[in-house]
């Protein structure tokens, strides 16, 4: 089950996969380097026997892409062993792991993971809930966990709701339920079981050998976090996060950008595949066809989170290719989720242009990417960021095209939860987008 969560939810991270699975009181550990269906072979998968298990598809963003900061993080504690997967990036993690240093600690990797593994080790609690929430109220930043003991399992989610977080339902082949969570409701799709809620912000979660319980171990913030990116980008379209359905927000960002940035043009296409929804939108609500005018090689990952400018930028030419069919004598609206750094932007206006399109067109479904972000999406420093240094006029001429036009702030967060208004009144984080950073960031660096 675990296995194939993490299969549903690769998106999210490429660069190192793990399972650990808990049989009569021990883990049984298994994480490499790698895509998940390289990671775990069937004899992996045999040995992770067990009546419960955690896994993790790892994206760096805090420490460095090494077999060491594979997660889920484990250690055998006083009480047993545990186990902890993390999603987000605890901005405080620096002077912790300092001053647990200082306090005698010996870490094995960089990643801020680690923090929270040493402050439970420290505590005297014989409880690990307990240990939790004397723990928990001192990081700060984004962290949606799971962890494992030797008998439960357990869900946490910071106050903010950065991370999505969520809970579902599966019938066992006896007839009984078993919870499951995960990032993302498409692993439930696959795994067969049922979307039941999200974690709250503030919430543990944990099921033993008692049934599941709930406890909020610090009040929500009253102004949430929740990242507007996951709805813009990081989720899979045939997800729920935060509530509300990733296909039908983009569509709905689509068919803004319409209204808002229209122009006379032939033909819509997306960037594959992160486009696509948007271009359905637009094309809806402006009457221009949608076609397929780049297809993609679906055999190559997620450029944007491959992790050196090298690797992406390769990764543009194998990965698209243009049908000269859709695009030849056309006025073509290239349609995509955001823009980052420009330099795919530039080589997919250049295919397009090669293909024979006559104009084109780009409408990006998102604000400028002004500002890095320090709570789990590797944005990169704002002078790697081309809206941080180039006005919009500068970024056409750079990408080379004849026109281009973003969406609205106020506009992207109404297409997220169908209010119209600043992201924090609205519970959401666009720092990126050069909105307010919703914490403190201890002396991280922004430029």
């Amino acid at each position: 089950m675990a296995y194939l969560g993490l299969y549903a939810q690769q998106h999210r991270g490429q660069e190192s996969a793990g399972i650990v699975s808990l049989d009569n009181g021990k883990h049984i550990i298994h994480k490499n380097m790698g895509l998940v269906g390289d990671v775990f072979q069937e004899e992996d998968l045999v040995r992770l026997k067990g009546e419960a298990s955690i896994g993790h598809a790892r994206y760096s963003t805090t420490g460095d892409s090494l077999a060491i900061n594979a997660q889920p993080v484990t250690a055998t504690l006083q009480n047993g062993p545990v186990a902890i997967a993390h999603n987000g990036n605890i901005v405080n993690a620096k002077q912790l792991r300092k001053d647990l240093i200082s306090d005698g600690a010996i870490f094995q990797g960089t990643s801020d993971t680690e923090c929270l593994l040493h402050m439970i080790a420290k505590n005297k609690s014989d409880d690990m809930i307990e240990c939790l929430k004397q723990s928990l109220p001192k990081f700060e930043g984004a962290f949606s966990l799971v962890l494992m003991t030797k008998d439960s399992l357990i869900a946490v989610r910071d106050p903010h709701g950065f991370r999505p977080l969520v809970l579902g339902q599966r019938k066992t082949a006896d007839g009984r339920f078993s919870y499951v969570v995960a990032s993302e409701t498409c692993a439930f799709d696959l795994i067969g079981a049922k979307y039941i809620r999200e974690i709250k912000p503030g919430e543990i979660f944990w099921c033993d050998k008692d049934g599941d319980h709930s406890e909020m171990y610090t009040e929500p913030k009253e102004k949430l976090a929740r990242c507007i990116f996951e709805h813009v980008y990081f989720a899979r379209p045939d997800s729920v996060v935060f509530g509300q359905s990733v296909y039908e927000t983009r569509k709905e960002m689509g068919r803004v950008l319409a209204r808002k940035t229209g122009v006379e043009a032939d033909v819509v296409i997306p960037v594959p595949d992160s486009g696509v929804p948007a271009a359905i939108g637009y094309s809806q609500e402006s009457g221009i066809p949608f076609e397929l005018g780049i297809i993609r090689n679906h055999y190559v990952g997620r450029t944007f989170i491959q992790p050196s400018q090298s690797i992406r930028s390769f990764g543009v030419k194998i990965k698209l290719n243009p049908q000269s069919e859709v695009l030849k004598g056309k006025r073509v609206v290239v349609i995509d989720d955001s823009l980052v750094r420009g330099t795919t932007s530039q080589k997919i206006i250049r295919l397009v242009r090669q293909a024979g399109a006559t104009e084109v067109h780009f409408r990006v479904a998102s604000p400028p990417t002004l500002s890095p972000c320090f709570y789990g999406v590797d944005t990169p420093k704002k002078s790697q960021l081309i809206a941080g240094y180039k006005s919009v006029e500068e970024i056409r001429e750079f990408i080379g095209a004849d026109s281009l036009k973003y969406m609205i702030l106020e506009s992207m967060v109404e297409a997220a939860c169908g209010t119209r208004a600043k992201p924090r009144e609205a519970g959401f984080c666009a720092a990126c987008f050069g909105d307010e950073y919703p914490t403190e960031l201890f002396n991280e660096s922004v430029t």
